[in-house]
């Protein structure tokens, strides 16, 4: 299982030295939703520049139109795997996974507030990442393990799975005998007194 830190609501600087941190040890690291909004994708290529050699980078754009420029733009900024909405239109999904197959980059479908008839309609994109998320302003995901079993067996046309909100190392081990393809943790590796340390040390228990 894959191990995606998440950078949010820090300035740059602060970013830079995270991932500098983690780089190692994560498989992916994402920079949130709050810096692309602040500093803007192009900014945000002095990162992709200097640490795309290193780990593959994530922008949390989540796109809700404008797919195939958004997407474009993200890709040719060097990032490495773009978000959508999965509450996005067809029409978007279908532009982002076009934009993802002709740069070969990942697209990762935010599933957040979407229901299951939503879910199932919007499940045949093989090469994309589907991402069961429950949001800041929802609170941490109270059984992540079993809402990925649940899921599996609600949706087992759809192969690749992220999970985020609030994972807790202990339950790494878990997400990963489920299949998960990559487990996304933020402050809990951030705010560490460590983090470089902590970011090992979860990676330790994906695999």
């Amino acid at each position: 299982m894959k191990l995606q830190v998440a950078i949010d609501r820090v300035d740059m600087l602060q970013a830079r030295s995270i991932v500098a941190q983690v780089a190692d040890a994560a498989d992916v690291v994402e920079i949130g939703t709050s810096l692309t909004k602040e500093y803007g994708l192009r900014a945000l290529t002095r990162l992709t520049e200097d640490y795309g050699g290193q780990v593959a980078l994530l922008a949390d754009i989540k796109t809700c139109d404008e797919g195939r420029y958004e997407f474009d733009l993200g890709y040719d900024c060097g990032f490495a795997y773009l978000t959508v909405m999965g509450s996005a239109s067809m029409g978007t999904l279908e532009a982002c996974a076009a934009s993802a197959a002709a740069h070969r980059g990942t697209m990762m479908i935010d599933l957040l507030e979407c229901d299951d008839a939503r879910i199932e309609r919007i499940g045949g994109f093989v090469d994309a990442v589907y991402c069961l998320h429950t949001s800041v302003d929802s609170g941490a995901t109270a059984d992540p393990i079993g809402q990925v079993r649940a899921f599996r067996e609600r949706f087992p046309q759809i192969r690749r799975i992220a999970v985020a909100g609030g994972i807790k190392p202990d339950q790494l081990a878990g997400l990963a005998a489920e299949g998960v393809e990559i487990a996304i943790m933020g402050s809990a590796i951030t705010k560490a007194d460590d983090i470089a340390a902590a970011a090992r040390r979860c990676k330790d228990l994906t695999v």
